[in-house]
């Protein structure tokens, strides 16, 4: 019988955010017969060579210990097959890789990257100077976030020349990784980003999370609070997406993603942008998309 690790993390780390995803999946995947469990990926009593297939789902602790992760992929990559793949794993935890995708064609957000204090000040003057989102309502804004990091920690909004920006990309540095400075984009204050969701090159269903940042810094709210409603997507939209994973194929070298959940917006400025391809451990929410689960089960019973 095929016996598949669903990876995730410490029970308590889910305690302030749920895991809603996995329940569904390791149930449909238990109804098809496959011997399936959740797996936490730190643990080390794991023999991961009993596994036909290691399937990251929820590993959401992997940003606060990057090293760790990494070390963990090259550990487990030898005794069982690692889905989405290693290599591409890899590539994906730092958004560097956005850069990658802008040299294979795919338009991006501009961003810059800095590792030092001066590099991020430098990048904010110009900012400011610039007056890229400015107009009626003042100064430009942009935000600045972590190459390494996900559901928006150490993320903010800024005017370009006020002192918390560059507080922010200082902290960042200090944390370990590089501070990405991108102009603000209008329409995803306005809260018209779409995460689309792909399941083997498939289109399955696609969320608006809502506006998250807050101008001036933190969360719309004061917390992070994702306000997921589905919506529709264009054949366009689909069309740029579909583009976007032929590039991550083309960059890494490797198969078509077992999941992605790629994030667009469609801009007066630059058009249909590619704002995050997620292709690590994505929130499915699989629980506004009744059925995907048992598509995605099929999916991962293929590959398994």
């Amino acid at each position: 019988m095929t016996r598949i690790a669903l990876v995730v993390t410490d029970p308590e780390f889910y305690a302030d955010d749920p895991d809603p995803d996995t329940p569904l999946i390791l149930d449909s995947l238990l109804s098809a017969d496959v011997l399936a469990e959740m797996v936490v990926w730190h643990d080390p009593e794991v023999d991961w060579s009993a596994y036909d297939l290691a399937l990251l789902r929820s590993p959401w602790d992997y940003p606060l210990r990057p090293a760790e992760f990494d070390r963990w992929l090259q550990h487990v990559a030898p005794l069982t097959r690692v889905l989405n793949e290693p290599h591409m794993v890899r590539w994906n935890m730092d958004k560097h890789y956005l850069d990658d995708l802008a040299s294979a064609g795919i338009t991006v957000v501009p961003t810059s990257y800095h590792r030092s204090p001066g590099s991020a000040a430098e990048a904010l003057t110009r900012a400011a100077q610039e007056g890229v989102t400015g107009g009626a309502d003042g100064p430009a804004h942009v935000v600045v976030k972590p190459t390494v990091g996900s559901r928006s920690r150490l993320a903010g909004l800024f005017r370009a020349d006020d002192p918390g920006a560059q507080q922010l990309a200082e902290a960042i540095i200090a944390d370990g990784a590089a501070a990405m400075i991108q102009p603000e984009v209008p329409e995803l204050s306005e809260g018209l980003e779409k995460a689309v969701y792909m399941v083997d090159g498939q289109f399955t269903h696609a969320i608006a999370k809502g506006a998250l940042l807050a101008r001036g810094g933190g969360m719309i709210g004061g917390i992070y609070g994702e306000n997921a409603q589905v919506v529709e997507v264009t054949e366009e939209e689909k069309a740029f997406v579909r583009q976007v994973l032929k590039a991550v194929m083309k960059v890494n070298g490797t198969e078509m993603p077992l999941y992605a959940r790629i994030d667009i917006v469609d801009t007066a400025r630059y058009g249909k942008v590619l704002l995050e391809a997620e292709l690590i451990e994505p929130l499915l929410n699989l629980h506004h998309a009744p059925g995907v689960e048992h598509v995605f089960a099929e999916a991962i019973r293929a590959r398994a």
